[in-house]
């Protein structure tokens, strides 16, 4: 009878690797808690920036304190960081803000152990939920809810000089969207010079780009065809094909055909009844010159977010062809000019179909921090337009976490079993938070921590960490608050996202792919 070999059998293919229980579960772990320490001290109000310097020929530098934008420009390998990575991700498209806080939250739990987890996340949100405030109903309430809100978000990154300033920008800006949320209407253009304080909005559409030679400046009453269509075929372009010819007469006959083919082309398009022009494509002298002759301002090479914006706040449609006009839909405004900003002109549309459009001009001395104001300001905005569609509100500087802690605690004194283990555990997670934003600012989280620990105790379901001054504050008057919606995204893709890396206990790594040597024929 023949003997059964006990001897571990590979059935991966060569340099395919595989790691098992502990040591799976100790790399998944050293690696998301890595990605949470990388970010941690970019947390709170006197959280400090990364600088992100790409290598290679065209090296860029980045100057950020954005939790998604640092966790998307470095490179991981580590399967637990690329979850963690695309949680913030996920976070940052959901509501905008909070991309730091729920790396920072999911690396803490994953210090501690699963059972009991689930109970722990749902007595977290319930108390979250019951200490939520909604003042939608009352429109100056809510407005200060929103300047509050906005004026939290803005106190961690690069416009926190200028809070107030860009506080106003942003609400006043959201407050226009009457309730749609659509945050494309909002267009933001980065200028250097001058100063951050120097931001404008400005009630109408800029676009960042230049009138044709000798066509109006100014019009007004606007009609307004927009289109993707190539405005270029004056030039003779036959490719793949050569045309031989025995006289120059031959070559200029071909060139009339061009222009004449373009001359019909030009005159389809003016038989729409516009006196506005813009392409998304590049449009050549001759065409532009036909324009110029028709009293037609011309634009082109607006960019396809430039054209897509301008369809949507002019009402209008992005056409490819010319033959029916009354399928058109053409785009209006009562005023298209030039205007000046700094030493660039720019084309200025007011009094769009889409009343709610504005612009947000930005400026500043370099472009790293045009830049961080653009993601900075994006973030607040991304707030805001969640904050209008869901109005209920919740108090910051640690004092939401510090009630949740507080009610898991309570759950865990409750709780028979080794899952009141990790319910504290749990809670002593949520505490992590408050404890980072005092770290990052040098204050002594420990004793700030416990007084704020005590005050939740007794009853002050208020209190929180006040930066200003090192101590414990009350939130409600210190008017520090955050939105609902961001601080449940937070709790729940912290929560799943731990729970998914803990579940693990094996991790196959392919082998890796072999180089083949290009073969010459010579």
């Amino acid at each position: 009878m023949a003997s059964l070999s006990l001897a571990p059998v590979n059935i991966f293919k060569a340099g395919a690797d595989e790691e098992r229980a502990e040591t799976a579960r100790l790399t998944s772990f050293i690696g998301a808690i890595a990605i949470g320490d990388l970010v941690k001290s970019t947390l709170g109000p006197k959280g400090m920036d990364k600088i992100l310097l790409s290598s290679g020929r065209d090296a860029s530098l980045m100057v950020t304190n954005d939790g998604a934008t640092i966790l998307k420009n470095i490179g991981v390998d580590n399967p637990a960081a690329k979850v963690l990575v695309d949680m913030s991700r996920v976070q940052d498209d959901e509501v905008g803000d909070g991309t730091t806080s729920v790396t920072v939250l999911a690396a803490e739990l994953l210090r501690t152990i699963i059972a009991g987890w689930r109970e722990a996340t749902k007595a977290a949100r319930e108390a979250l939920l019951s200490s939520a405030v909604d003042h939608g109903s009352d429109e100056v309430k809510f407005r200060q809810d929103l300047m509050n809100i906005a004026g939290t978000t803005l106190s961690s990154k690069l416009l926190t000089h200028h809070k107030d300033h860009f506080t106003k920008l942003a609400v006043e800006a959201v407050l226009r969207l009457k309730g749609s949320g659509n945050l494309e209407a909002i267009h933001i253009i980065k200028k250097l010079g001058g100063s951050l304080a120097d931001s404008y909005l400005d009630e109408g559409f800029l676009l960042d780009k230049k009138i044709g030679v000798n066509q109006p400046k100014r019009i007004e009453n606007a009609k307004i065809l927009i289109a993707n269509t190539g405005m270029d075929t004056d030039k003779i372009k036959i490719f793949g094909s050569r045309v031989r010819v025995d006289s120059t007469a031959k070559v200029a006959e071909i060139e009339h055909a061009e222009k004449e083919k373009m001359k019909e082309k030009v005159e389809r398009i003016l038989k729409h009844g516009i006196n506005c022009f813009i392409n998304r494509q590049l449009i050549y002298n001759y065409p532009e010159q036909l324009f110029g002759a028709a009293g037609v301002m011309a634009i082109e090479h607006a960019d396809f977010a430039g054209v897509e914006r301008l369809a949507l706040v002019t009402g209008g449609e992005i056409a490819s062809t010319f033959d029916h006009p009354e399928l058109v839909k053409l785009g209006s405004c009562k005023l298209i000019e030039e205007v000046m900003i700094g030493e660039d002109k720019l084309i200025h549309f007011s009094g769009v179909a889409l009343g709610e459009a504005c612009t947000i001009v930005l400026r500043g001395a370099t472009q790293q921090i045009l830049d961080e104001a653009e993601r900075s300001l994006h973030d607040a905005l991304c707030v805001l337009a969640q904050t209008v569609k869901d109005s209920r509100t919740v108090y910051g500087g640690g004092c939401s976490e510090m009630l949740m802690a507080h009610a898991v605690t309570q759950l865990a004194n409750r709780t028979p079993g080794k899952e009141a283990v990790a319910m504290e555990s749990y809670a002593k997670a949520l505490r992590m938070l408050p404890t980072i934003i005092a770290d990052n600012a040098g204050y002594d989280s420990a004793d700030l921590v416990a007084q704020l620990r005590a005050a939740h105790s007794e009853g002050n379901t208020t209190a929180g960490l006040d930066m200003r001054e090192g101590t414990i504050g009350d939130m409600a008057i210190l008017g520090i608050t955050e939105s609902f919606q961001v601080k449940r995204q937070v709790l729940l893709s912290a929560a799943e996202a731990a729970e998914v890396i803990l579940r693990v206990d094996n991790i196959i790594k392919a082998a890796p792919r072999k180089r083949v040597p290009d073969h010459h024929p010579c």
